[in-house]
Order: C-alpha cells, then structure tokens, then sequence
C-alpha cells in the first residue's frame, strides 16, 4: 500500500519459504509452477506451499507477508485395470436359473472417477455361449450370469478368460501398452438331484367317440437326468372326476379309455400326468395331455344343391357342361374330401360322363355331340359322392340334364320342346333378323328421298344441247381479236382443257376440205421437220403403245404466203364450205348453225358486189 513513487517502497518481490523442490514462483509475478516432471497423484495427491511477498525489492529491511497454497493433483488415466490374481474358481449347481448370477470377480485401478470405470468382457471359447458378464457400476465387480441351463451330466465344468479394460481412454499414454488385464475363470457345476424330464413339453391325442373301453390312445414318456437314474412312475393327476374317463399304465406310460366317449358330451378332454422317481418320490414333474374326441362318420355325402344342367345342341365332345360340388352334415366340414364318379352299372353312359378335379368338385362332361330337343329332351345321370370319414360313407345323387337351344358362343336361348313345333314360335335369331330387314328397308327409302331431293335442285339445261354434254355458258361480249385481256388465252391452249381436231368415232365425217391460205404443202423443210420429229417419237421408250397425237409447233422460213393471219386469207376462207359440219351429229348442230349463217351472207355480199 506504500507509495509506489517513492523509491522501492511499494515493490514486492516473491519467494516460497516452504513446498520445494516441487513447485517455484516467479518472483515478480507470483505465478506457481511445477518444478519437477512427471508428478505421480497416485503417490502423492496434496501439497502446501508457503509463499512469502516482501518490498523494498526483496532487500533487507523490506516488510513482508506469507499466506500458504494448496495444491492438488488431478487424476488422468495412466494405469490400467489389474486383477488381483490370475485364476479365478466358482461353483454353480446345475438348478440354477436361466439369468441368475454364479460368480463375481473384480479387477482394481488406481485411478478415479470415470477413469476407473472397467469393462468385462469374456473371451470367445468354452464358456462364451453358456455365460455373460456385467459390470457392477458402485464397485466396478464383474457378474458373471448363467446364460443356459445347466446339466451335470452333460457338463460338469467350464474354463474360460475375461479381459478387463478401461472404459474411457487417454491417447496420450497409450504408448505405455495395453490398458487391460486378462484373469481365467472356472467354473465348476454341482450336481442336483432333479426331477424326471419328460421328453416333449405337451402331448396331443385323438381318440373316435365310439373307441371300446380299454383301448390305448398313446403314452408319454419321462427319464431322470441324474447320474443314480432312477426308475419313473407315471399316475393322471385327478382334478376332477372328468379325468377318470382315461387310465395310464404306470411303468409304460401308455394312456388308455375307461369308458365310452361321446363327442356331443365332451368334445375336447385334458388331463395332466405326473412323473415321479421312484427313490425319490418327492421329486416329480407334469406335463399336459389334451384329448380330442373325434366324430364318427355318421352321415353320407350329398349334392350341395339341386342344380339345373343343360346341354347346347350344338356342345362340342369333351365340353364341361356343369362343375358340382357335395356337402356332408357330419363335422368338422373343414378337412373333408369327396370323390365323384359313376356308378358301375353306368360307366358306359354314351352321353356323358363324371370328372373330379380333385378339390372337392367334379365336372358333368358330354362324350358325343349332336344333342337333340326333338329326339330326348331331358337325360338323368347318377353320380357316386364318397368321403373321407371313418368309416366311409357314399351316397348317389341324380344330375338331370336339360337340351336346350343356344346361341353359337354357347349362351341360353331356350330349353322349351314346345318351341320347336309351333310354326308361329319366333325365336330370338328370327326376331333380329326380322328388325335388320326393316332397318335396311328404311335406310333405302331415306337415300331415295334424299337423291330425289338433290336432283330437283340441280340447273335445267338448254333445250338445244346435249345432256350428255357438260356446258358451261357465257354471256360476256368479247371485244374482238384485238381484245387480249379479256380472258386468258392459255386456258384455251392448254391440252387438259381444249383437244382440238377431236372427231368423233362413231361417225366418219366428210370433210370438204375448201383452198387453203397459200402455204406450199411440199416445202421440204416442214416435211424433213415432220419426218425428223415423227422418228424421235417413235424411238422414244417412254412414248405409250396407243395412237396418240403429237402437235409440233414450227414456224417455216422464207413462207411465200409471208403472212398467215386470217386479215390476209379472207377472201379464201370465205370460199369454203361448212355444210359437212351438218353431218357430224347433234353436238356440231350449234356451229354447223352458225357458220352456215355466215356462208349465206357471205354469199350474198358476193352477188351484190357482183351485181354492183
């Protein structure tokens, strides 16, 4: 507290006075440090040092206080668990109980807390299936626990190692070795006078309910284990008086009837038979016996129904026609089995026969075809059903078989005989087609009405042309030759549209071929022209095998008619006659008609002129 500026008054200077060679401090801090390595707490766990803190710099006449630490060491997992010795011997009796505790063992470690935790662990071999070991968390003691029964006869001791190991590790001294420890146990089984085992843990038996008094119904069977193995005596441990139905033979073991059973008394029958060793009676064990009283077949098979069978006319040889099934009145109904078949007296039936498919049903087969309601409408045929009771019982039940009409996919129209007499009697086929000819009556008439219909709307032609001739009219006034952009002058050009030089075929006509515009017929260059392009049609593959018209567009040269507009060749044209147009038939009518007209006037310009 002195005045740290005036000189050394207020420096303190440390010093331990009493804890060394084990700890030092730094004289102008105060910090403690160790002062030796490798500090054991397992040796020593506290220490007291006293520190002295002096001022005036630690010089003499400086003032001073002490004040003492403790110190204690922490524990860290350097030592590992050790057994006390290395073999370890116990006793166990072989009545021990299944999870119970023969022995306990104890491996002990110098460290604390969680660091000395041991695990036990008991290494595969001899003992490892027979037994397990725990650890007891207050002492850390391995318990050894019985995982099996035991049997002295079978075995009388076990060997085996346990290893001992810390539970919480520290890696930084695993380099010392293995933490753990390795001890041997034994352990030996005392022999105990037990009581006879018997050889399954319940018994079940069947007995019919009219079995004769006396009769055996089956036998149990017991042995004692021990090394004396005394002889067994068998007895029925009576609870009641129900138990006095059976008896047991006391040295076989065998279980056998006092009286009649009757099953709708008493249907099921448990009794409980006791062991007992005959040099030591109060050892005894017991073991369950469960008797079922069984029924008697007491009633036949029969049909499950009355069932209605018919056969098509048209069945196929081999057809299953009808699967049937039985019944039988005794119980229990589950477990039963039926077999079918004919009668002896029937197996050569004609028409049909019996097949069991094995699961309780059987099937009605025909053997022929050709089945007719006019020549047998019904057939009758026995069927033997037989169980598998005890005794076995049958019976013989009647299938009646009905011949009926039926469609081809093998659907019922109708099993009436009646039917096939009345000439009135319409059957369904009949009616479907009586219904399909109307159907079809009525569509004819719709398509007539409608065709008349159409045909009334259709444009009436001209009473001058042909209705054999698909005219369309015009009546736009053209402007004359000079007029090009009144229609397009290609349609008419066009080969698919105007064929022109068409004759017809059915009359020759006679053409009066009159002068025409002076173009020289024998000018070489248009024959050599014609000649040239007719020989490249006729090599040409392509060309079809039939007539055909070939037009050859040419334009000859050095013409001396210069000129072959119709302006220059009128006068020639005028001069010819188109009365031969009259002789090609009502189609040329109209044109024979109008150039007709033309050569008249003509005609009469010509008189005129000449007469002017």
């Amino acid at each position: 507290a002195d005045d740290p500026t005036y000189g050394n008054s207020a420096r303190v200077v440390y010093s331990i006075l009493h804890g060394q060679p084990y700890f030092s401090v730094d004289p102008k801090t105060g910090v403690i440090k160790t002062a030796l390595p490798n500090m054991d707490r397992e040796v020593k766990e506290q220490y007291q040092v006293l520190i002295q803190a002096k001022d005036m710099g630690g010089q003499l006449g400086g003032l001073a206080g002490t004040t003492t630490v403790n110190i204690t060491l922490s524990d860290v997992n350097d030592n590992p668990p050790r057994f006390s010795k290395s073999f370890f011997h116990l006793r166990v009796p072989e009545s021990s109980a299944v999870g119970s505790a023969v022995g306990r063992i104890k491996a002990h470690d110098l460290d604390i807390g969680k660091n000395a935790e041991v695990e036990y662990t008991i290494v595969p071999g001899d003992g490892g299936a027979m037994f397990d070991i725990t650890t007891n968390e207050h002492n850390q003691e391995g318990i050894i626990i019985l995982k099996k029964p035991l049997d002295f006869e079978s075995k009388k001791a076990y060997t085996f190692k346990v290893d001992a190991s810390n539970a919480h590790l520290d890696p930084r001294f695993q380099s010392f070795g293995a933490f753990k420890d390795t001890a041997t146990v034994k352990i030996n089984v005392l022999d105990v006078d037990e009581p006879p085992v018997f050889n399954k843990p319940s018994y079940v038996m069947d007995v019919y309910e009219d079995t004769p008094a006396g009769t055996i119904i089956g036998a149990v069977t017991a042995q004692d284990l021990d090394a004396s193995s005394s002889p067994v005596r068998y007895s029925i441990d009576w609870k009641s008086d129900m138990d006095s139905y059976f008896d047991i033979d006391p040295v076989e073991g065998t279980i056998s009837t006092n009286e009649l059973l009757d099953r709708e008394t008493i249907a099921q029958h448990n009794i409980s038979i006791v062991a007992t060793k005959l040099n030591s009676p109060v050892l005894t064990s017991r073991v369950a016996v469960t008797v079922h009283v069984l029924d008697i077949n007491e009633f036949p098979p029969e049909l499950a129904s009355p069932y209605e069978t018919f056969v098509c006319e048209n069945a196929k040889v081999g057809q299953v026609i009808q699967t049937f099934s039985a019944k039988d009145q005794d119980l229990p109904s589950a477990g039963q089995q039926f077999s079918f078949k004919l009668p002896k007296d029937d197996i050569k039936n004609k028409n049909f026969t019996i097949r069991d498919f094995g699961n309780n049903t059987a099937g009605i087969v025909t053997k022929r075809s050709g089945f007719r309601r006019r020549l047998q409408e019904i057939y009758f045929l026995p069927v033997v059903i037989e169980d598998n009771g005890y005794p076995a019982k049958s019976s013989t039940g009647t299938l009646t078989i009905r011949v009926c009409g039926c469609e081809s996919d093998g659907s019922l129209l109708t099993c009436s005989a009646e039917a096939i007499f009345l000439p009135v009697g319409l059957s369904t086929g009949a009616l479907i087609a009586i219904l399909l000819c109307i159907v079809i009556l009525l569509i004819i008439v719709v398509l007539y009405v409608g065709l008349r219909r159409q045909k009334k709307k259709e444009t009436l032609m001209s009473s001058k042309e042909d209705i054999r001739d698909n005219v369309i009219h015009y009546d736009d006034e053209g402007g004359g030759e000079e007029d090009t952009h009144a229609f397009d002058m290609g349609t008419l050009r066009n080969p698919k549209v105007v064929k022109e030089n068409l004759y017809r075929r059915d009359v020759k006509p006679e053409m009066k071929k009159g002068p025409r515009a002076p173009v020289s017929q024998d000018s070489a260059d248009i024959r050599d022209f014609i000649n040239q392009r007719l020989k490249e049609h006729d090599m040409d593959n392509s060309a079809p095998p039939y007539d055909s018209l070939a037009t050859y567009a040419y334009e000859g040269n050095g013409s001396v008619a210069e000129s072959l507009s119709s302006i220059d060749s009128l006068a020639i044209d005028l001069e010819e006659d188109y009365d031969y147009l009259n002789d090609w038939g009502p189609r040329f009518k109209t044109l024979a008609g109008i150039f007709g007209e033309q050569s008249d006037t003509q005609s009469n310009s010509t008189t005129t002129e000449n007469t002017h």
